[in-house]
């Protein structure tokens, strides 16, 4: 079993002031407890956040909750999933090119792609799975800017 220590934020302040460090949320988690030195940091962070994994709900209601639109009582068309990571390889057509993003699909088969640019749609033959939705959105950034916008 590994020893357990407790520490508390002013030390934390102080391992971090001492390593002349930024206050970031990851740099502040490599400063907790006892710390010697530190010799190198993270250039990139790995950001995690909720994105969900659809909706239980069969009808869309109105404005007073009545139902008055009825979906399908399945989440999974042609192998693909709302919220899936996909690479859309379209040859003509309006949206031709890649496009690399999040799926929402159709029973009719042409889904729509969301990248960070814009939403293209396409029939789903183009679409290529990259990562199936796990109900989180990830993203890379640099160590200390902004967190980026939800998905």
């Amino acid at each position: 079993m590994l020893p357990t220590h407790v520490s508390s934020g002013g030390r934390t302040k102080w391992n971090r002031t001492r390593n002349t460090l930024p206050k970031t949320h990851t740099i502040d988690a490599l400063c907790v407890g006892e710390l010697d030195t530190v010799t190198e940091t993270a250039v990139t962070v790995l950001v995690a956040g909720c994105a969900g994994r659809g909706t239980y709900t069969r009808t869309r209601t109105d404005k007073y909750g009545f139902p008055r639109l009825r979906l399908p009582r399945q989440k999974r068309f042609f192998g693909f999933a709302t919220g899936d990571l996909v690479r859309a390889v379209v040859p003509v057509g309006k949206y031709a090119g890649t496009h690399t993003g999040r799926v929402a699909v159709r029973t009719s088969g042409r889904f729509a792609v969301r990248t960070a640019h814009r939403t293209a749609t396409a029939r789903h033959k183009y679409f290529r799975l990259l990562q199936r939705a796990d109900g989180y959105a990830y993203a890379t950034r640099k160590e200390g800017t902004a967190f980026p916008p939800g998905p």
